[in-house]
């Protein structure tokens, strides 16, 4: 049985049942593949967005590659929600300790007597060892 290729495309190629069905499966086929590669893409360059975010923040070289990654994604790309979410938690946090009363309560939250303690033991150490190398002390 011979078929006229599918009426939407009115190629007027000639192809059998089972001609046409393959042709179908592959396009299909090809289709899915190149929905799962721009999804890999996108994966991809979302990775690199958050690389490229821990490099600024923490003041690391940059990466081409990562920059590459994603202009081939296009520049519509950004962090997932969640990680979004996580560095603005980050970022508060971090604004929270720069700042003066900030300061103020990590000096409150120190143990002044373990301090104390090390400096005392640091200098015992260091005055032993000044009188051990010279017999004048």
């Amino acid at each position: 049985m011979r078929m006229i290729c599918s009426p939407r495309t009115q190629c007027g190629y000639a192809f059998n049942t089972q001609s046409f069905i393959c042709l179908h499966l592959l396009w299909q086929t090809w289709k899915k593949q190149m929905e799962r590669d721009a999804a890999f893409a996108q994966k991809k360059a979302e990775r690199a967005c958050l690389r490229v975010h821990l490099r600024e923040k923490y003041r690391l070289p940059k990466s081409e590659l990562d920059e590459n990654q994603i202009q081939m994604a296009g520049d519509d790309v950004g962090l997932p929600e969640d990680l979004q979410k996580m560095v603005a938690e980050d970022q508060v946090e971090e604004e929270d300790k720069d700042s003066i009363l900030g300061q103020l309560q990590n000096i409150q939250n120190m143990d002044m007597d373990a301090i104390k303690e090390k400096a005392q033991a640091t200098f015992t150490e260091i005055k032993q060892a000044a009188e051990q190398k010279c017999s004048v002390m």
